[in-house]
């Protein structure tokens, strides 16, 4: 039963989990970390699953009849929103720029409920909409540990196109894997990300000719298990964080 009430409360969507938490770790580690750290995380990630649950009542509220399938969603969004509360007012007090920067959020938190709302939360361009907000959290960090907007700007970009190009990748490997359109867009953006790595670091350009080295060897490799694709995926943010702290800390 408690194995039941954590799947239902907290999303099985490990690559959203990856994504919410190396742009923070990356931008905190760049900069200097600092005791609110510990309250910023956890009020990103409350604000994450509030929203989370919010996008799914939506969509089910419209495709099903039954109401109890939607209401399910309505307790777990309103605890996390209650339990992000004081910590969002302590961090609007000690930092206001935040609410500027959760303004910035709202309209790719706006695409990403139109998309629950219409049952397409797998669309290529709502997972790259996803994307932005979640990298947002690099330059956030970056500015809460005393650092500058001209010390955050290229490891974000670095952020932007590794988990954008995730996007394309993993969906060539799972729900498109027939897709010769969908895996060569796929290519087509990784050289695109190594070329414009080139001008910003020799090892960002490396990481880079990783990532479009795993486009070219792992569909190669057949119908790859969606776990052994998320290892993957989950190796090179690691990678990501130490690359980025390496060239921009």
């Amino acid at each position: 039963m408690a194995s039941r009430a954590v799947r239902r409360w907290l999303p099985q969507q490990h690559g959203a989990w990856a994504m919410l938490v190396v742009p923070f770790l990356a931008g905190m580690l760049i900069a200097t970390p600092t005791p609110w750290d510990a309250v910023l995380l956890p009020a990103w990630l409350l604000g994450y699953l509030a929203a989370y649950h919010v996008q799914q009542w939506l969509r089910l509220r419209r495709l099903s009849r039954n109401p109890r399938a939607a209401g399910r969603h309505t307790r777990p969004a309103l605890a996390f929103a209650a339990a992000l509360l004081p910590l969002g007012v302590a961090l609007v007090v000690h930092a206001p720029w935040l609410l500027l920067a959760a303004a910035c959020a709202l309209p790719f938190l706006a695409v990403n409920c139109w998309y629950a709302l219409r049952n397409r939360e797998r669309a290529l361009v709502n997972g790259l909409a996803a994307v932005v907000p979640a990298c947002g959290m690099l330059p956030v960090a970056v500015l809460f540990g005393g650092g500058t907007a001209g010390q955050a700007w290229r490891p974000t970009l670095v952020c932007l196109l590794y988990f954008a190009g995730t996007v394309f990748h993993v969906k060539t490997m799972i729900r498109e894997r027939d897709s010769r359109g969908h895996l060569w867009a796929s290519r087509a953006y990784h050289a695109g990300a190594l070329v414009v790595g080139c001008f910003l670091s020799p090892w960002v350009a490396a990481f880079f000719a990783v990532c479009l080295l795993r486009t070219l060897v792992v569909p190669a490799l057949g119908r790859v298990p969606a776990p052994a694709v998320g290892m993957v995926e989950l190796a090179l943010s690691l990678l990501l964080v130490g690359v980025l702290v390496a060239v921009y800390g």
